[in-house]
């Protein structure tokens, strides 16, 4: 009887521990912390790369920043796997093409980095929209 006991005592230990251990993987980072999510900028100009991948893709513009000076962008979006959901995949997107990002800026501005809320490709107006954390 006590080796049963000991057996699902085990296995509850081991599936708390999982759960415990999920939580920072969901909880990776603040937003908030790296954007300001109160303000909104808009950027156009030509992606240089796309990264569609865990735990967030990116995709890298060359344009214009407040002063003018081209400047390449980090813009983060959702997770690969989220973006494969909605019918993103890494062909999507690609170098050459001219998009118009709006985000979140990043809270240090010489970092010309976006927290991506929306992306258009004006050539043939396909355009995402959304939300991610």
């Amino acid at each position: 009887m006590k080796t049963r006991q000991a057996g699902w005592l085990g296995a509850i230990a081991v599936a708390i521990m999982g759960v415990v251990a999920s939580l920072p993987a969901q909880a990776h980072h603040s937003f908030p912390a790296t954007y300001d999510v109160d303000k909104t900028a808009t950027i156009q100009g030509t992606i240089v790369q796309v990264l569609v991948r865990n735990p967030h893709a990116f995709v890298h513009v060359l344009a214009k920043d407040h002063s003018g000076a081209m400047v390449e962008w980090s813009v983060e979006w959702a997770s690969g796997a989220s973006l494969l959901g909605a019918g993103v995949n890494a062909k999507t997107l690609k170098a050459g093409d001219i998009v118009i990002v709006t985000g979140n800026p990043a809270r240090d501005a010489a970092s010309h980095r976006l927290r991506m809320r929306a992306i258009e490709r004006p050539s043939d107006g396909w355009k995402w929209a959304g939300t991610f954390g």
